[in-house]
């Protein structure tokens, strides 16, 4: 009997991870989720962060990951914040939300900053299996039912801007946005004052406004707005 020999279109689901990173503050669920992973994706070494922090931190000492799956609520960022500074970290590195909210308007904010897929977290395990098997074939995953808003509003405009930030920049927004000094910018990042003004002008640039507070406002918009329910 010949043996039929393999289709090389074909890709199992998760093919290309072989190494997966889920920033959840839910020991239960992150434990659950890996072995969702490891079962149907065939994804060899999951790694788990219960902080943005922390999976920053891990990314940043060199261990990149294939895929991330990050739940929006964690303990330490709020809204899309999590998202846009991952992509900032990584741009290359493909990111799937995985939340409990899965609202119209806030997945099409995260598809915005650059999700690679968004999973509710009510969905089954093949929810998962999908959102590998389609991002195998190098395209975004949406959960079945999923109906566009039919808004173009002004919160996805200025995710789509935040999501073009470099991670420097991003990270000097982030203390913009805190009230710091170009002076106590440039001291906690080691860089120099006229570096600051430069990246900040960078920065203004990208986002179409016209000073630090109009960046810092629409920074604040990207973030919360999404999540805020329509009146």
């Amino acid at each position: 009997m010949t043996a039929t020999p393999p289709d090389p279109d074909h890709h199992p689901p998760g093919a290309f991870v072989a190494r997966a990173l889920i920033v959840d503050d839910h020991p239960l669920f992150c434990d659950a989720l890996a072995l969702t992973l490891r079962a149907l994706g065939g994804v060899g070494e999951v790694e788990t962060a219960h902080t943005l922090a922390a999976a920053i931190a891990w990314i940043e000492a060199g261990t990149v990951p294939d895929l991330v799956l990050l739940d929006l609520d964690l303990p330490d960022v709020e809204g899309l914040e999590g998202l846009l500074r991952l992509r900032a970290a990584e741009p290359a590195m493909p990111v799937i939300v995985v939340s409990s909210m899965a609202d119209a308007r806030l997945i099409e904010a995260a598809l915005s900053a650059g999700a690679a897929g968004f999973v509710p977290k009510h969905s089954g395990r093949e929810a998962i299996r999908a959102a590998l098997d389609a991002l195998t074939r190098g395209e975004s995953y949406l959960p079945d039912g999923f109906v566009p808003s039919g808004e173009n509003s002004e919160t996805q405009d200025a995710v789509t801007r935040l999501a073009q930030l470099t991670r420097q920049q991003a990270r000097i927004l982030e203390l913009l946005c805190q009230g710091r000094l170009n002076k106590q910018i440039a001291w906690e990042l080691s860089i120099a004052e006229t570096t600051v003004k430069a990246h900040v002008t960078a920065i203004m640039r990208k986002l179409g406004v016209q000073s630090r507070t109009q960046a810092v406002l629409m920074a604040q918009q990207a973030r919360f707005a999404a999540f805020v329910p329509e009146g």
